[in-house]
């Protein structure tokens, strides 16, 4: 493929392993005093999509969402050089939980928002 081509000439490495924290978005609107700029300031952009595309491309990438898979990871990469594909697999279907629930957070939150009474919205 093309992108193959153009990492080779381009010297680079094809990324196989992926870790992402996303922003604390709920932790920051469980403060009651949390303003809809704060809340806004704290939604993951980058981070998601990193962590979907990743997911996606699980063939070739490993990618953690959870502290508590470091040590699994670990071990398997010491072992053999890299994780199983089940490993890969069972990782994947962790991010698409994990992005799932922090997008439907993001919506629950901002569908609480009163937009008539809100300061943000005068």
């Amino acid at each position: 493929p093309d992108h193959v081509r153009q990492m080779q000439e381009h010297g680079l490495q094809p990324i196989d392993l992926v870790a992402v924290n996303l922003y604390a978005f709920e932790k920051t609107v469980a403060n009651p005093a949390c303003t809809l700029g704060e809340a806004i300031e704290n939604i993951d952009i980058g981070g998601p999509t990193m962590l979907r595309s990743s997911a996606k491309n699980f063939q070739d990438v490993t990618v953690i969402v959870d502290p508590a898979d470091y040590p699994q990871v670990l071990a398997e990469i010491k072992a053999t050089g890299n994780t199983t594909l089940k490993t890969r697999f069972r990782l994947a279907v962790k991010v698409f939980a994990l992005t799932s629930a922090y997008d439907t957070a993001i919506v629950n939150w901002l569908k609480s928002v009163d937009v008539d009474a809100n300061p943000y919205f005068k």
